[in-house]
């Protein structure tokens, strides 16, 4: 190699012309890395406190729930969404206080509330309980054509049969049989899901789909008889 055969002076004057040439990179690069590194610890505090900011927030709130402060509770509610939009917290805050609007009868409350779930949360999954009990409540109502449009059970993936089930309801509570039985036979055929049986309460939907004039046999999915086992005939 061609640094066998140089100096040891040559040596320390290359290694100088190359620390002239290349100090301010390793140096930008040495800072550039302690500030990524700063900003991510600073990151990872600042998360931290603001969940636990969220969460005092939100016991504030269920104490007030628990003792029907509802003024109380409104109170931390839109702490929590000023301060915490994002945090499941406030989802969560959401729903409690829209459940107890609803047992009060006060739809129109818990309307507000549901649809900020349904159009804000980050999980899918609780965004669509949301749209569910908004569907529901405006049931109540007398929205049924809405909760005909605002649930498509082409979107719900896992929740389809509970999507066809309460297009059902808004079909008989708005007088149509027919369309009724549609949707109640297509939420059976929909919970063969193993993931939608812990929401929907088969025996009730197919009473459901018997009191409009439906048929639960032929809106059971087909079964496949089992194979034998093996060396039997």
């Amino acid at each position: 190699m061609v640094e066998e055969y140089l100096t040891d002076r040559d040596q320390e004057e290359a290694l100088r012309n190359w620390w002239r040439e290349n100090w301010s990179w390793i140096l930008g690069g040495v800072v550039l890395g302690l500030v990524l590194l700063g900003g991510w610890q600073y990151w990872k505090v600042h998360t931290a406190n603001q969940a636990a900011a969220a969460a005092k927030v939100y016991e504030e709130f269920r104490g007030a729930l628990d003792k029907k402060d509802v003024e109380a509770a409104n109170r931390s509610l839109s702490s929590l969404a000023a301060d915490h939009k994002q945090s499941p917290y406030t989802q969560h805050a959401r729903l409690l206080l829209a459940r107890k609007h609803v047992e009060d009868g006060k739809f129109d409350e818990a309307l507000p509330l549901l649809r900020a779930v349904a159009d804000e949360s980050a999980d899918a999954e609780l965004a669509w309980v949301a749209r569910l009990r908004v569907a529901r409540v405006l049931i109540q109502q007398g929205k049924h054509d809405e909760v005909l449009s605002l649930l498509d059970p082409e979107k719900a993936g896992a929740f389809a049969a509970q999507v066809r089930e309460i297009r059902g309801d808004a079909q008989v509570a708005k007088g149509n049989p027919e369309g009724a039985r549609a949707e109640y036979a297509a939420a059976l055929a929909a919970n063969i899901d193993p993931r939608a049986d812990r929401a929907i309460d088969r025996t009730l939907l197919e009473m459901k789909l018997q009191d409009v004039g439906g048929d639960k046999a032929a809106a059971a999915p087909e079964t496949k008889p089992a194979a034998p086992a093996e060396g039997q005939p």
